[in-house]
């Protein structure tokens, strides 16, 4: 009971130490902030972060809001990272709400059930003992998808420690998501799974029961043993198995990206993937816990 009160009264001190801290100038609160320059943010974007850093507690579990954690000189790498995540949403616009309810579900991401996928092998690029697999679920006619693409690539290029690969998710509004699916299913099966996955979606507008057709012919695949394996249904039941997939691990939209099964929310870009990439390195090493630095 005693440990309780100590923590319940250290609690409350913290509380009311951060609500004095958010009614002051932004700009002295977020002052000297070891490892930090907040000095460039707007005001406004102070003050939104100012709101964060003494509301949220520290994201490695320690009993100190995050500004104390900062200014403390020792908060842990995670923590670290995703409060540069939130200068950077705040420096864009975000307000604190919408700032603290992005980075608790990142963080909580870490302490749930994570999907488990079985991608095939010839549907991924980088070294096959990577630490950390992207696994996208896909459509070749959603833009996003198209969009993601070259951003994702580019970034496996760069991280030796980083794999993607490719799961199929077509979606019932697009009229030729399966077919394309199969396409690239039957140009994987020939050894050409990436020539007609760049394909697709480098003509993403153009693609239709034809130009599929066309598209398998101009990569010097067998057009007539494609046209019967259609017909036969070959890869359907494969591209169903990997939406099934998907679905159990809560894809609900094209594309959705698992870093080692878990689900990836923030934007997609460079930055954030690292930060992703990172945190799941870090979590690694510390067997499922954030390791203290």
């Amino acid at each position: 009971m005693a440990h309780l009160l100590t923590r319940s009264v250290t609690v409350t001190l913290v509380l009311v130490s951060s609500l004095a801290l958010a009614q002051t100038d932004p700009s002295r609160v977020l002052s000297d902030v070891p490892g930090f320059d907040f000095s460039r943010l707007p005001p406004p974007a102070k003050r939104e972060l100012v709101s964060v850093l003494t509301d949220e507690f520290d994201y490695c579990g320690r009993p100190l809001t995050l500004l104390a954690s900062l200014k403390k000189g020792d908060a842990c790498k995670h923590t670290r990272r995703l409060v540069g995540l939130g200068a950077t949403m705040a420096a864009e616009g975000s307000a604190a709400t919408e700032i603290i309810v992005s980075l608790s579900k990142y963080n909580q991401g870490f302490n749930k059930t994570r999907g488990v996928f079985k991608p095939d092998e010839r549907q991924c690029m980088g070294p096959k003992d990577a630490k950390v697999t992207i696994v996208e679920f896909s459509d070749f006619e959603c833009p996003f998808c198209a969009a993601a693409r070259p951003i994702l690539e580019d970034y496996v290029k760069q991280r030796a420690q980083v794999r993607l690969c490719w799961m199929a998710y077509p979606l019932p509004m697009h009229a030729n998501g399966v077919l394309a699916g199969q396409a690239a299913l039957f140009a994987r099966d020939a050894g050409k799974f990436w020539a007609m996955h760049d394909a697709l979606f480098d003509n993403q507008l153009s693609i239709s029961e034809d130009f599929i057709k066309q598209l398998v012919g101009k990569l010097g695949l067998d057009g007539k043993a494609f046209e019967k394996a259609v017909a036969a249904k070959k890869y359907v039941d494969e591209l169903e198995a990997s939406k099934e997939a998907g679905k159990k691990a809560g894809v609900d939209s094209t594309p959705s990206i698992f870093v080692n099964g878990r689900k990836y929310p923030l934007g997609l870009n460079v930055e954030s993937l690292s930060l992703a990439v990172d945190d799941e390195l870090d979590w690694m090493t510390g067997n499922s816990a954030w390791p203290s630095n």
